[in-house]
């Protein structure tokens, strides 16, 4: 039997692993992973949240840590309110299937960072004035991104982690018992 305190220890554990994988996939594929026309594979940990709410915190801080580490102070703040709030709905919609996929989970990244994310680029880091055109063009190709990232790879890593027994005990509080 596992303690309270052992588990509270498991999830701060769970939090900094995803975290350095998250910034490890964003800088190790840094030419995907930043600017206008991305496709950040670590968003893919954005579905994490599904197993339990820790993930929320480790996900938003490997953002935090990637943004800091590899792009600009503006992308910290606004890249990371993205993602965090992004996690806080996929983790509300973390009971929610279709066709036993977590295809509505999926959508919260798509959607925080295509609304956040895509303007942001537009009206910090466009050489020409930040249209209405240019704002949905960012907007667009950003939420494209996160299609491939989350929509396909977050959607295919959870059902893999659904899918085995052990993954699932390893991501979840699953089978732990406190004392």
């Amino acid at each position: 039997m596992m303690r309270k305190e052992s588990l509270s220890v498991l999830k701060l554990v769970r939090c900094a692993v995803v975290a350095a994988i998250y910034v490890a996939l964003c800088l190790g594929l840094a030419p995907f992973s930043y600017g206008a026309i991305q496709v950040r594979v670590a968003e893919a940990l954005c579905l994490l949240p599904i197993f339990g709410p820790e993930y929320i915190i480790g996900v938003t801080l490997g953002c935090a840590l990637a943004n800091l580490l590899g792009s600009t102070f503006i992308d910290v703040v606004f890249g990371t309110l993205a993602t965090f709030l992004a996690c806080l709905c996929t983790y509300a919609l973390r009971r929610a299937r279709v066709k036993g996929l977590a295809i509505p989970a999926a959508l919260p990244p798509i959607l925080w960072n295509a609304a956040i994310v895509g303007p942001e680029i537009a009206i910090f880091f466009s050489d020409s004035p930040a249209t209405p055109a240019l704002v949905l063009f960012n907007a667009l190709t950003v939420g494209a991104g996160e299609v491939i990232s989350c929509g396909v790879l977050g959607v295919a890593l959870a059902r893999l982690i659904e899918s085995d027994p052990r993954l699932r005990r390893l991501f979840s509080d699953e089978g732990v018992r406190t004392a």
